[in-house]
């Protein structure tokens, strides 16, 4: 028996892709594949660049070791850029994790950001009823 266990991409006969560490043990019958930690990623954009977002495959369950019939597999694919395997790393430890494609970093509390949404809230109150009394 082979077991192969490499960090690669599933395409799901649901139309699912799911990023995991995969490992692949042959058998007498059909090839048993697992997955560990399988998560889903999803390319967003916004107004600052492109990221990543990152989620648990199945949001309600505990579990991080998960079997999958062959016959459910359109494709799967090895992945080997040491960036994806960072960030997935990273979430895994749950660490707070910002992927940005482009270079460009999203602002934070730390930086960019003058208030919070409650504080400009009032604030803007506070001058509409301001504006309004006079």
């Amino acid at each position: 028996m082979m077991k192969e266990e490499f960090h690669g991409v599933i395409k799901l006969i649901t139309g699912e892709e799911i990023f995991a560490l995969i490992s692949i043990e042959q058998t007498d019958q059909d090839p048993i594949i697992m997955l560990q930690s399988p998560v889903t990623m999803k390319m967003l954009s916004n107004g600052v660049g492109q990221y990543v977002k990152i989620k648990p495959w199945l949001e309600l369950c505990d579990e991080d070791l998960y079997l999958i019939k062959p016959d459910k597999i359109i494709t799967m694919s090895e992945v080997k850029d040491k960036q994806v395997i960072h960030f997935y790393e990273r979430y895994l430890n749950d660490e707070e994790v910002e992927i940005v494609l482009d270079g460009q970093v999203k602002p934070s509390d730390q930086i960019g950001y003058v208030s919070t949404v409650e504080k400009s809230r009032k604030l803007l109150e506070e001058l509409y009823k301001l504006n309004k009394e006079t």
